[in-house]
């Protein structure tokens, strides 16, 4: 980490569809850092906040979904230079609702094998490789 880099606490879901072969995204905002890529919903955890009450917080927020079924996925940091990345990601097995992009933000479910098509933020490599690897 650079001594100019803040760190920040993220989680994402990778959730399923129910056969399991596929798995949604959403693309980030122009504007936002890494904007106009596509990544696996989520955002930061809060203070006095568990990273699955923060998942949970964020997919309610983000895509109007209620997990019912989550379990650890993967840790991984990266560092951007100006921002220190620490991604806590999720499995996502089971929810209720449909999801909608409901900050306005583009979302599509995607065959597991397609993601590699996808521009995703460097934090996400390892994700997407344990994803596709099953």
């Amino acid at each position: 980490m650079s001594e100019t880099s803040t760190r920040i606490h993220v989680v994402a879901g990778v959730i399923y569809n129910p056969t399991k072969q596929q798995v949604l995204i959403a693309k980030r905002p122009e504007h936002l850092h890494q904007g106009g890529l596509w990544e696996f919903p989520g955002g930061k955890v809060v203070p006095g906040e568990s990273p699955e009450q923060a998942l949970r917080r964020e997919l309610i927020e983000e895509l109007a979904i209620e997990v019912s079924d989550c379990l650890p996925f993967l840790m991984t940091e990266h560092d951007y230079k100006d921002k220190l990345i620490v991604l806590d990601v999720w499995a996502v097995n089971r929810f209720t609702g449909q999801p909608t992009g409901n900050e306005g933000q583009r979302i599509r479910w995607v065959d597991i094998g397609a993601l590699h098509d996808y521009q995703f933020p460097a934090a996400n490599y390892a994700v997407l490789e344990k994803v596709v690897a099953g």
